[in-house]
C-alpha cells in the first residue's frame, strides 16, 4: 500500500518503512509527525484518487532529524564586464521514517524500529572519527577496551629510540672545507684610464 501525500509545496510517493526527506518541518527529534494531505491511494492495482484530497486518509512519521542539505552553488558572470559572483546554499531539510499508511478502510504498519541516528553521526563513524554533537555538547565517553589500553601503556612506558649518527665526512672533504674559507677574493683594480679621459 502507497500514498501519495503533499508537503513543503511538493508530493511524495511513500509508503510504510520509507525513509523521506522533506522540506523542514517543525519538532524535535523522535516526535511523531501526521500528514492529512493525501492526494492518492494506492493498493495493488486498486487506486483511490482524491478530489483534492482523499477523505479519511492519513500518513504518519517519525521525526529522525532536522539538518542543512547539501551545498547549492550560484554562480553569475556577466561575459566581457569582469563580473563574477559566486554564492553557496544550503536549505534547511527533515528526515522521517514513514511509521503508518491509512485510509480507504485499510492501514499499513511498519514494525522495525526507528533509528534516530543522524547523517553526521554515519558519515564520522564510515570514516572512523570520533562523533562530536553540534552546539558544543562533548562527546560520549568511549569505552577503550583492555588491549588497547594495555598497547597505550606500552606506548607511554617505552624508551626512544636514539636517533641514527651520521657518518663521519671523509678528511680529504674535511680539508677541502677548511682552506675554502682561508682563501681571500683578489681585489679588483680600478680601471685604466684612457688618454681622452680628464
Amino acid at each position: 500500500m502507497y500514498a501519495v501525500i503533499k508537503t513543503g509545496g511538493k508530493q511524495y510517493r511513500v509508503k510504510a518503512g520509507d525513509l523521506l526527506v522533506v522540506e523542514k518541518l517543525a519538532g524535535e527529534p523522535g516526535a511523531d509527525v501526521a500528514f492529512g494531505e493525501v492526494l492518492m491511494l494506492g493498493d495493488g492495482e486498486a487506486v483511490t484518487l482524491g478530489a483534492p484530497l482523499v477523505d479519511g486518509a492519513t500518513v504518519n512519521a517519525t521525526l529522525i532529524e532536522t539538518r542543512k542539505g547539501d551545498k547549492v552553488k550560484i554562480f553569475k558572470k556577466i561575459r566581457r564586464q569582469g563580473y563574477r559572483r559566486t554564492k553557496g546554499h544550503r536549505q534547511h531539510e527533515t528526515v522521517l521514517r514513514v511509521t503508518a499508511v491509512a485510509g480507504a478502510g485499510k492501514t499499513e504498519t511498519w514494525d522495525g524500529e526507528v533509528s534516530l541516528t543522524t547523517k553526521r553521526e554515519l558519515d564520522a563513524r564510515a570514516r572512523g572519527l570520533a562523533f562530536q554533537p553540534l552546539g558544543g555538547a562533548t562527546p560520549k565517553a568511549e569505552k577503550a577496551t583492555p588491549a588497547a589500553k594495555a598497547a597505550a601503556a606500552k606506548a607511554e612506558t617505552a624508551p626512544k629510540a636514539a636517533a641514527p649518527k651520521k657518518a663521519a665526512a671523509p678528511k680529504a672533504a674535511k680539508a677541502d672545507a677548511d682552506a675554502a674559507p682561508a682563501k681571500k677574493a683578489a681585489a679588483k683594480k680600478p680601471a685604466a684610464k684612457k688618454d681622452g679621459d680628464a
